[in-house]
This record gives structure tokens, sequence and C-alpha cells, in this order.
């Protein structure tokens, strides 16, 4: 249970992660900026895409399934938008690629959209709406999911995935606005950390075959997902899918390969980011005003009885940030033995015995 957790250092996180990526054969370069990203997902709190994807990263690599050596490059290009091939490189090095592109050309033509083809799961979705807020910039970002788990709305084949979106907005004072959702009503990275904590599932995540609600996250593979606001959501799983992977030539529906099963077919991931220069349409600072006052307006506003908070979308990954920063990012007993284990596997310093120690690499990670 989460009381039971283990606090790592996230400099500690880091470097164990770094360190058993290079032990799987990732160069010392990639493998910082993987680690960097993992080791993010686990401060901000989504713990469903952090280091628990460890060992299934690792399992990859070592069968086969994702090159380590990736050539990631621009295959068609215009002023305001790219696609990427990945070249079955790890999902983080290719979405890092295509931020940084986006972000390049946003400034010069104010809006700029790069997809990605041939690229593999690359975390929570927020690590890369986020990037392009470092520079004054809005980002979206839309992907779609590495193994089906949600059914056509009426129908029992699972033809669609999780597909999420993240969309990130810089403010003036307060924090960015940081939305970050999946078109089921949990991400199934929720269920893989329900299932290492051993908790069980809130009512309403997921169904059977005969409709029943389905809470054992152990017994996950006997049921699918729901989506969010039943037909709208599998509608915008649709439309995501289509246009984070049918545009960019990347698996959709019957050619999604189940990376959680799948250890060794290249999955094709696809993935988009837009960017969006505030400036190409606003003054900055009037923008981030503006977000700044309506940001209030909502905290401040009535609130129903009972209710003690009207949260924003992103604060509260950012408290989480500022507590496990302080506190140190929980890990549970579970997980902490499967690291260890894995870190047994390749030749790397167990994360339960490894201790915090300056870390002098040049680590290309988001902003908070």
């Amino acid at each position: 249970m989460a009381n039971d957790s283990i606090h790592v250092d996230l400099e500690t996180l880091d470097r164990f992660i770094d360190t058993v990526l290079q032990r799987a054969g990732l160069p010392a370069p990639d493998a910082a900026r993987v680690a960097a990203l993992m080791a993010q997902a686990d401060l901000q709190g989504s713990d469903g895409h952090g280091v628990i994807r460890l060992p299934q990263y690792v399992k990859r690599i070592l069968a086969g399934g994702i090159n380590v050596q990736p050539d990631i490059r621009v295959v068609t290009e215009r002023p305001g938008t790219a696609l990427v091939d990945g070249d079955n490189g790890m999902g983080h090095l290719v979405m890092s690629f295509a931020a940084e592109l986006a972000i390049a050309k946003a400034r010069e033509t104010g809006i700029a959209w790069v997809g990605s083809r041939a690229s593999n799961h690359a975390g929570p979705a927020s690590l890369y709406a986020r990037m392009p807020v470092a520079h004054g910039m809005i980002g979206l970002y839309f992907a779609v999911g590495n193994a089906n788990h949600l059914p056509p709305w009426g129908g029992m084949e699972m033809l669609l995935s999780t597909n999420p979106i993240a969309v990130a907005i810089p403010a003036g004072d307060e924090a960015p606005v940081v939305l970050d959702m999946a078109t089921t009503v949990t991400a199934y990275g929720k269920v893989k950390a329900k299932a290492a904590r051993g908790e069980m599932m809130p009512e309403g995540w997921m169904i059977d075959r005969a409709g029943r609600p389905l809470r054992d996250p152990a017994r996950a593979h006997e049921g699918f997902l729901l989506p969010i606001g039943g037909h709208k959501g599998y509608g915008l799983a649709l439309v995501i899918g289509l246009l984070a992977g049918t545009l960019n030539g990347a698996a959709m529906g019957k050619a999604v390969v189940d990376f959680n099963q799948d250890h060794v077919t290249r999955t094709n991931t696809g993935q988009a980011i837009l960017v969006i220069d505030i400036a190409a349409f606003a003054d900055t600072q009037v923008f981030r005003g503006a977000i700044d006052a309506l940001v209030r307006d909502i905290r401040d506003g009535e609130r129903l009885p009972g209710v003690e908070r009207i949260w924003l979308p992103g604060e509260q990954s950012q408290l989480r940030r500022q507590d496990y920063a302080r506190d140190g990012i929980p890990i549970a007993p579970s997980l902490m033995a499967d690291l260890d284990a894995l870190a047994t596997r390749v030749g790397a310093e167990r994360l339960a015995t490894m201790r915090a120690e300056p870390d002098t690499r040049t680590i290309l990670a988001p902003n908070p």
C-alpha cells in the first residue's frame, strides 16, 4: 500500500534509470535523456509512466524490440510541418527530437505541427506538451497508445487505445495550465500502478466482457477500459488516433502491437506535437496576465458545499513535484523488488542500496 512506500530522491532515481538503460545497451547520452524524462514522470506523480515501465523497456531492448542506435530523422518537411521517422528508437528520444523541431519551427512560422512514426512508448503526454512552455509557447501533444484497451462504442473488439491528449499553456505568476488526459476514464498505466501497489481499481475504470465492473487490476486482461463521456470519448479516441497515427503512417486499429505482451515486434507508434507561439497572436505578457487572472477567478470562485478547493489542470502535479522533491518519490515495495531484480539481471547497482550523490551530467528534461 502507499503508506509502505519507500521514498527515493529524484537524483538517485534518475541515476538508477540511467545506469540500467546503459547496461541494457543504450548509449550514454540517450540513456541520460530517457532517464531524465522517466524520473520527471515520477516526480510529477505520473507513476504509471515512470520507473514502473523500466523493466518493460529493458525487456524490449534486450529482446531486440527497440533499436538502441536509431537514426531519428525528418522524412518530409515544410516551413511549419515535419514528419519524423523514429527508426524504432525509444519514444522519449523520438518525441524530444520532434518537440525541439516543432519549437524551432514555431519561432519562424507561429504554429508548427510535427508528427512521428516508428516510435515507441514515450511516457506521460504532459512531458512533451510542457516543453514549449519554457519557450513562451503553447504545446499540444497527441499519441496512439501502445496497446488496444478500448472497443468502439457498443462493440466488443478492442480496436482503440487510450490515445492521450495533453495541452500546456504558460501563465505569468501562476503555474502553467496543463491538461493531460487519456480518452479512457483512466490511463492503462494507472491500472499497472494499482497492481504494483496491491490496490483495487475504483468502479467505473473497467468492465469485463459481460459488462460487469472489473476492479481487480490483476484481472485487467479479462476486460477493457471505459471511454470518458461514453460515445464522446470513443469518438475522441478515434480522431486522435487518426491524427497521431494514420496521418503519420503509424499503427492504428488492428495494426497496434500490444507492447505489454509482445517484446519483439516493432510497435510503429505514432505521436504528434503542435506548438503555438503566443507572440504570433498576442502580447505575451498581456496573455500571461490574462491566464493568471482567469486561474485566480476559477480558484477563488464560489464552491459547492463540501468542496475544499477548486483545482486547475496541472496544479496537483505541480504540488506533487514540490512534495516529492522535498520528501522523495514513493516507490511501492513490490516495484522496488522488481527494480532490484532488474538491476541484478543487467549488472547494475540496486536502487534499494543506491545513495544520492552529486550529479554532474547535463540532463535535458522539461522545465517545471
